[in-house]
């Protein structure tokens, strides 16, 4: 069941742009991989929330949002690339865009984070 409310504007951007022309679940997956990719402008500020394998409770941390993970990695959800603040270059994790809040970024980041966010609360897959 839905978490949230249909939302006209947003299923017809997701139909009209993301998903347009996919008929199975990689090219699902691709048409959000190329519209995420496409729109979000990087680098953002972001809190990344992960649940840590050993706790039960969640760990917040600010991270800069470097861009999306490699194509072959996001055909079963989103990945983005993620570094902390003064990290070193070796220093970049992979984090489920599920699990990252925007601090700092433009309204067209916003937006397309937000898509990603009702497809996600939709219940909505490949």
């Amino acid at each position: 069941m839905a978490s949230v409310e249909l939302d006209k504007t947003r299923e017809h951007r997701i139909e009209t742009e993301i998903i347009v022309d996919a008929e199975d679940k990689e090219e699902r997956a691709m048409g959000w991989y190329y519209y995420l990719d496409d729109t979000l402008n990087f680098p953002f500020m972001a809190k990344w929330t992960k649940k840590g394998r050993k706790s039960t409770s969640p760990q917040e941390k600010q991270v800069e949002v470097l861009g999306m993970a490699p194509d072959d990695e996001c055909l079963k959800d989103m990945f983005v690339e993620v570094v902390y603040p003064d990290g070193k270059d070796e220093d970049v994790f992979t984090a489920r865009l599920s699990e990252i809040e925007v601090i700092d970024a433009d309204d067209e980041t916003q937006e397309a984070l937000a898509d990603w966010q009702y497809w996600l609360a939709r219940g909505y897959k490949f």
